[in-house]
C-alpha cells in the first residue's frame, strides 16, 4: 500500500469503537466549553492518541472562529477526520444527545413539580470534578501550546482583554490571528515552531497519533461532492423555518426564526450570547420570566452537553405557555425539539463546508502561524472561562456580576460555599496530585455531591 502523504495509511480505528468513545465523551461533557474541550483533549489526544496535539488545536482554532458551540463543532470535526461524514454526524449528534434528553426531562419536571433539588445535588458534585478537569486541561494545553515568550505574551494579552476589559471574543481572536500571520509572513518562527514546525505543518505528536499528519482523502474530493452534504443540511435547517413562517405558526414560527438567527450570530460561545437570548426571550417574546431564565441556565450548567442547550428550555416554556390548541406538554416538547434543531443543525453545516479547506491550511506557513497564535489566545480564553466557572461554583451569585473593565468586583468571602470549596480542593488534589482517572473522579465527586447536598 502506498504510504505517502497523498495516500494516508488506514488509522485502524473501527467505527464501532469510535461510537463508544463518542458516547463516553458525551456523557462526561460537563462544565461548559472549557470542561468539554478538556474532556475531549484528555480522551482523544492523551488516552486514545487518535489525534495529535497540533492537529487537535488546529481544529479547535477553526471551531472557535465559528458561530455556535465550539466544543460540539470540535467533536464533529474530529469525527469527520476519523470516519468521513458519518463520523462527524455521529460524533456531533451524540455530543448533544445526553443534554437534549436531560434538559427535556428536567423541563417536564420543572413545569409539573418545580423542584429538581435531588438532581441538582448530584450535579453539584460533578461540578467539582469538572473544575479540576478544566484546570488540568489549562495546564496541559498551555504547557504544549505556549512554547516561547511570544505565545505566552499573546495568551496573557488575550486573558487580560477578556477578563479585565471585556473585549468581544471575535476581536481577540482576530487580533491574535493577525499577529501570528504577520510574524510568520515576516519570517519569524515564533508562531510556527513546535506545533506547526516544518513545511507541512506537522509535529512529532501528530506523527505518533493514529491519524498521522497527512491530508485525508475525503478532504481531497472535488468541490461538487464536498458541497453536497452542506447543501442538504442547509435545506434541512431553513426549509422547516420557511414553512413555519409562511404558515404563520405562532410561537413555533417565532422560535424557528429567532433561534435560526441566533445560530448565525453566536460568536464566542454560549457565554457571549446568553444575555442576548435572555433579553429577547424575557422582554421581546415573553416566553419566560427572568428568574425562570436563571433556572434554565442552572439546569444547562449541571447537565452534559453545550451550555447553549438552555435554549431548549426556553423554547419548551414558550410553546408550553402558548400551545396553539395542542396539549401543553406536547407543545412544549415540540417547541424544545424545534429549538434544538435550528440551533445545532447549522453546526454540522459549518464544519462539513469548511473543514476540508481548513485541513489544507495546515500546509500554509503564514496561515499556520495565524492559527498557532490563535491557539495561544485560546489558552488565555480557556483560563478566563475556568476562573468564571470557579467563581460561579464557589460563590454562586457572583457569576451575575461583571468583573471589569478595570475594576475587580470580586465576591465577598462571606458568600463562599464551604462545601463547594471542599469538594473542589479534593478534586484538584485527586486530579493533579494523584492523577485519578476521569471516570473515578467524576463518579466519586457526583456521589459526594449527592450525599452532601442532594439528600
Amino acid at each position: 500500500m502506498d504510504k505517502s502523504p497523498a495516500s494516508p495509511p488506514d488509522h485502524g480505528i473501527a467505527f464501532g469503537e469510535a461510537v463508544r468513545v463518542w458516547v463516553r465523551i458525551a456523557l462526561l461533557s460537563f462544565g461548559g466549553p472549557a470542561g468539554q474541550i478538556a474532556v475531549m483533549h484528555r480522551i482523544l489526544v492523551e488516552e486514545k492518541k487518535w489525534i495529535g496535539e497540533a492537529r487537535f488545536l488546529h481544529a479547535l482554532n477553526f471551531c472557535m472562529l465559528l458561530p455556535g458551540p465550539e466544543a460540539q463543532q470540535l467533536a464533529i470535526y474530529v469525527g469527520w477526520l476519523l470516519h468521513k461524514a458519518k463520523g462527524g454526524l455521529v460524533a456531533g449528534t451524540l455530543f448533544v444527545l445526553p443534554g437534549l434528553v436531560s434538559i427535556m426531562a428536567l423541563s417536564w419536571v420543572y413545569v409539573l413539580y418545580g423542584n429538581v433539588g435531588a438532581i441538582e445535588g448530584l450535579f453539584f458534585g460533578l461540578k467539582a470534578a469538572v473544575l479540576a478537569i478544566i484546570f488540568q486541561a489549562v495546564i496541559r494545553i498551555g504547557g504544549r501550546a505556549l512554547g516561547n515568550r511570544a505565545r505566552i505574551a499573546v495568551a496573557a494579552a488575550a486573558f487580560a482583554a477578556i477578563f479585565l476589559f471585556d473585549l468581544p471574543f471575535p476581536l481577540i481572536v482576530l487580533g491574535a490571528g493577525l499577529i501570528g500571520y504577520a510574524a510568520a509572513k515576516g519570517g519569524s518562527r515564533a508562531f510556527v515552531q513546535g506545533a506547526y514546525a516544518g513545511g507541512g505543518g506537522t509535529s512529532l505528536g501528530d506523527a505518533e497519533s493514529a491519524l498521522g499528519t497527512a491530508l485525508p482523502l475525503h478532504a481531497r474530493t472535488r468541490a461538487r461532492r464536498r458541497l453536497g452534504l452542506p447543501a442538504l443540511l442547509l435545506m434541512l435547517w431553513l426549509v422547516p423555518v420557511a414553512a413555519l413562517v409562511a404558515a404563520e405558526a405562532g410561537v413555533y414560527a417565532d422560535i424557528a426564526l429567532f433561534f435560526s438567527q441566533m445560530a448565525v450570530v453566536t460568536f464566542g460561545g454560549a457565554y457571549a450570547v446568553l444575555a442576548y437570548v435572555a433579553q429577547a426571550a424575557v422582554e421581546t417574546y415573553g416566553w419566560l420570566a427572568p428568574g425562570e431564565m436563571l433556572d434554565g441556565l442552572g439546569l444547562a450548567e449541571t447537565t452534559p452537553g453545550p451550555l447553549i442547550m438552555v435554549t431548549q428550555f426556553v423554547g419548551f416554556l414558550g410553546a408550553y405557555r402558548d400551545p396553539g390548541g395542542l396539549p401543553p406538554l406536547l407543545a412544549g416538547t415540540l417547541g424544545g425539539l424545534l429549538t434544538s434543531w435550528v440551533t445545532f443543525v447549522p453546526c454540522f453545516l459549518w464544519i462539513f463546508a469548511g473543514a476540508p479547506y481548513i485541513e489544507r491550511l495546515r500546509e500554509n506557513r503564514a496561515l499556520a502561524g495565524a492559527l498557532s497564535a490563535i491557539t495561544a489566545a485560546v489558552v488565555g480564553v480557556i483560563l478566563n472561562l475556568a476562573l468564571w466557572f470557579t467563581l460561579h461554583y464557589l460563590f454562586g451569585a457572583v457569576s451575575e456580576r461583571r468583573l471589569g473593565p478595570l475594576r475587580f468586583d470580586l465576591p465577598e468571602w462571606s458568600s463562599l460555599d464551604p462545601l463547594a470549596a471542599l469538594l473542589s480542593a479534593a478534586a484538584l488534589v485527586a486530579a493533579l496530585g494523584f492523577r485519578m482517572g476521569i471516570l473515578p473522579l467524576i463518579g466519586t465527586a457526583a456521589l459526594a455531591g449527592l450525599l452532601l447536598k442532594g439528600l
